[in-house]
């Protein structure tokens, strides 16, 4: 919901400045015969469009190391954990806990002689 209330505003922007600027221009490949007549506001999004695209490559090109740094050390954190579990389970039988002395009343006594 928050995101249609967001989005609208700039749809709204795009389809204003395209309605207002259908004068058409033409683009030229420069050391060529090519060219092409697009009417100016389809031009202007169009490279509006193309910069977005190639940002968000780019943004997703750099998280890729991190992603990848991330995987492997969930992987080494994964195989250590496994590593810890064996190494407990190998030590819990060799210590073993020693069984308590017996408890005698008379000769541990808290209370002081004569009382």
């Amino acid at each position: 919901m928050i995101r249609a209330i967001i989005a609208t505003p700039f749809l709204l922007l795009l389809v204003l400045f395209a309605l207002s600027n259908p004068q058409p221009t033409e683009f030229k490949l420069w050391g060529t015969d090519y060219a092409v007549t697009l009417p100016l506001s389809l031009a202007v999004l169009g490279a509006m469009g193309v910069a977005f695209v190639l940002g968000a490559l780019l943004l997703w090109m750099s998280v890729l190391a991190a992603r990848r740094r991330a995987r492997r050390s969930e992987h080494h954190a994964r195989l250590l954990e496994a590593q810890v579990a064996e190494l407990k389970a190998k030590l819990a039988p060799a210590v073993a806990p020693q069984p308590l002395p017996a408890f005698r009343a008379e000769t541990r006594s808290l209370l002081p002689a004569g009382r």
